[in-house]
């Protein structure tokens, strides 16, 4: 019995690695056993940049709001601590937004976790 290959198959797969090897450079993007590899590397790569891009937004969302607090006075911390206790429900992406495009708003938050720092002071001397 002869030796079946299952052309139509291997064949679509092969394409398939190839397609996704479209814009890799030389043998990569050619060659079926050369843009297998580079693919394998691609998709992790990929999978872990994907979680790499989310720490360092928000390094950067930080890095934002702490220099924005620190020209007027205040550190990041405290002021994350009062912006906590004051019940404000912002978080970090929109008040790096806030800090940068629109500083009185930013100012008017400043006030309300300062005060709201304030009060817990206060309260727990009582």
């Amino acid at each position: 019995m002869p030796r079946a290959t299952n052309a139509p198959a291997s064949r679509e797969r092969r394409k398939r690695v190839l397609d996704k090897a479209k814009g890799f450079r030389g043998r990569r993007s050619k060659l079926f056993r050369y843009a297998k590899n580079a693919i394998m590397k691609a998709e992790y790569w990929s999978y872990r940049d994907r979680k790499t891009r989310k720490r360092t937004f928000r390094n950067l969302w930080i890095a934002r709001i702490n220099a924005a607090c620190r020209a007027n006075g205040i550190t990041y911390s405290r002021f994350m601590e009062g912006l906590a206790a004051s019940g404000s429900q912002l978080d970090r992406k929109v008040l790096a937004e806030i800090a940068v495009s629109d500083e009185t708003a930013f100012l008017t938050l400043l006030k309300q976790a300062q005060a709201a720092l304030e009060s817990k002071k206060t309260a727990k001397v009582a």
